[in-house]
């Protein structure tokens, strides 16, 4: 490998022989779907997070399906939900037949506005909102929790982004009625596919519980595993096929116990990042904040229209990139299905003009950082000299 000019990707996971030997111990053991490796798994996560339950699943996007169903979201009801976001926050809420309501960001900020978010919720009832911790930074919590407080909805955190973070009010996810983390390829940890469900609420996780695995009453490692009267079960609902097997829960268990380590990994290449690009006027750098688990880095360009052409730049430079986001109203679905506006979400609009996430993930080596500065540097400096037109 040539780290001077091979391909940096923008995501990579991290995986070592401790994920591989996890993988080997459960193909030994003759038991490949959930089982006691994914209970393990559940039990770590809670105790990592101080919460009582933490429940598994096969995605992010089926916790927040499950999280919604339990919350009691149903046809014709009204769910707030940020439109800086990716489109799984917003599409399980029509799995259920309800509404998504759609909201700003706050200025200058990719997070949720809270003042956009007091108007919706004034005009209308809403039944839950979608927290969602963008790149890896804190909502406003306080603020939600006084608004919680004084409309009655509940919270659902996607906290795809935000592990592990702790923050004055307790870790991100565990704040609200329910958590939902991703364990995607990209994620801080990952199990390939999965996700995990937390709260702090005996009824909800009850219900997610068996609407997770086909409304059974049973798990099937109890099922299939016991001396006595393995066959018999009942059904409570018809629920879900949304369990995350013991292959991701063993790889899950060996990356808990790195998540910390990953996350001061992350924390090096952005201090790095900022220290060498803050000089230039060229980029609107994110603010250092030691509360953010720094899933995406996430560059503005001060000239907006010149974003794509960045991207494109860096392409043919050999780095890799990505956009987070394009704004949900301008998705041909949910434009078409509410009839939204641009002019309804200027400050997403603004933003979405500027950004470009760059690589960040642990194992990227110094040399490819000064790569990806060196790129941006010569872009910048084309700007200034009126190429790159």
């Amino acid at each position: 490998m040539n780290l001077s000019t091979d391909f940096i990707p923008f995501a990579r996971p991290r995986l070592g022989p401790e994920e591989e030997e996890a993988v080997l111990r459960v193909l030994r053991s003759g038991w490949l779907t959930t089982g006691q490796e994914t209970k393990a798994f559940e039990e770590e996560f809670a105790a990592f997070l101080g919460c009582p339950q933490a429940l598994a699943v096969n995605s992010a996007t089926s916790g927040l399906h499950l999280a919604l169903e339990a919350l009691g979201v149903g046809p014709g009801d009204r769910v707030a939900v940020p439109t800086w976001t990716f489109t799984a926050t917003a599409e399980v809420i029509r799995y259920l037949g309800g509404h998504p309501v759609f909201v700003d960001c706050a200025p200058g900020s990719f997070q949720m506005s809270m003042d956009h978010l007091e108007k919706i919720v004034g005009e209308a009832p809403v039944k839950v909102v979608m927290a969602v911790h963008i790149a890896g930074e804190s909502v406003d919590v306080d603020r939600l929790l006084a608004l919680r407080e004084k409309y009655g909805f509940a919270v659902v955190e996607d906290s795809a982004h935000a592990f592990p973070v702790k923050t004055p009010q307790g870790w991100l996810g565990t704040i609200f009625d329910v958590g939902v983390f991703s364990f995607y390829a990209n994620k801080t940890i990952t199990t390939g596919e999965g996700g995990m469900i937390v709260t702090l609420r005996e009824d909800l996780a009850k219900r997610m519980a068996t609407m997770r695995l086909h409304g059974i009453d049973r798990d099937a490692f109890s099922r299939f595993t016991s001396p006595t009267a393995g066959w018999e079960y009942d059904i409570l609902a018809p629920g879900f096929k949304y369990n995350l097997p013991d292959l991701g829960g063993a790889i899950g268990r060996v990356q808990l116990k790195k998540a910390q380590e990953f996350l001061l990994q992350r924390q090096e290449i952005v201090q790095s990042y900022l220290s060498k690009l803050q000089d230039n006027p060229a980029y609107v750098l994110p603010s250092w904040r030691s509360d953010h688990a720094w899933h995406l880095f996430i560059l503005r360009i001060s000239e907006a229209s010149r974003r794509n052409h960045l991207v494109d730049f860096l392409k043919i430079q050999g780095i890799g990139t990505s956009v987070h986001y394009k704004p949900l109203h301008r998705m041909t679905y949910w434009k078409q299905t509410y009839d939204l506006k641009q002019d309804d979400y200027p400050e997403a609009e603004k933003l979405f003009a500027q950004v470009v996430s760059l690589p960040l993930y642990p194992g990227l080596k110094e040399i490819q950082i000064h790569r990806v500065v060196n790129a941006l540097e010569q872009f910048s400096s084309g700007i200034n000299h009126g190429q790159n037109r």
